[in-house]
């Protein structure tokens, strides 16, 4: 994989479809330049990881989060779920999409330290 990781924190979803689907855009940019991104979903962001939940997210002008989450997907990156999140939203792991994981606080803090930088959506 890349030399070096950009984190990026996605704490929207329908609530404002541009927020949730910038991220995604960048996640891609960094992928065409051999950055590797690292991808956090927290707070209502982690309903982007439920099957289907990034498809009903659009943003007018942006190109589709489904899409956009699809391609990071298909790089063979996965995309990390806050714990604490899934469970105050009664949303249970096997809810989740294919390539979404679940990371408590100790996962999150050490994926932050690897990275050159961290941006929050």
């Amino acid at each position: 994989m890349a030399d070096k990781k950009i984190g990026l924190v996605v704490t929207h979803a329908a609530d404002d479809p541009e927020m949730a689907t910038l991220p995604f855009i960048i996640a891609n940019g960094a992928l065409v330049m051999n950055v590797e991104p690292v991808i956090i979903l927290q707070g209502e962001g982690v309903r982007l990881a439920v099957r289907g939940g990034a498809d009903a997210v659009r943003a007018e002008g942006l190109a589709p989060l489904g899409d956009l989450m699809d391609a990071v997907l298909g790089s063979e990156l996965r995309i990390m779920v806050c714990s604490p999140c899934l469970a105050t939203r009664g949303i249970a792991e096997s809810d989740l999409r294919d390539g979404c994981y679940v990371g408590g606080a100790g996962v999150i803090v050490q994926a932050m330290l690897d990275c050159e930088n961290f941006l929050r959506y």
